[in-house]
């Protein structure tokens, strides 16, 4: 067999990078950040906390917040490419309020 090369964070490295000036740690306020159902929300990676990340297709897409799953969120999303609406469960860290 044909071992696959790469993982999910494959190809990536441009478009999970930070800006210089906002290298470092991140707030805590950001990292706790609550979200109400039905809440509008845009997926954006955190590229220094790996905890709760999506698939890199979904990056930069726009969601619904569907429900609370332990410390993490359940969020709907259209996916274009597939033809369907998909499930993520993704870490508040990586979730922008819009």
């Amino acid at each position: 067999m044909v071992k696959r090369t790469g993982g999910a964070r494959r190809k990536t490295r441009n478009k999970f990078k930070k800006n210089i000036r906002d290298k470092g740690k991140i707030s805590l306020r950001k990292y706790f950040q609550e979200f109400k159902e039905g809440e509008k929300v845009l997926l954006k990676i955190e590229p220094s906390i790996q905890k709760g990340v999506y698939f890199r297709r979904f990056h930069s897409k726009v969601g619904v917040i569907k429900e609370k799953k332990g410390s993490c969120y359940s969020i709907v999303i259209n996916d274009m490419k597939k033809g369907k609406q998909k499930t993520l469960v993704i870490h508040p860290v990586h979730l922008k309020k819009i």
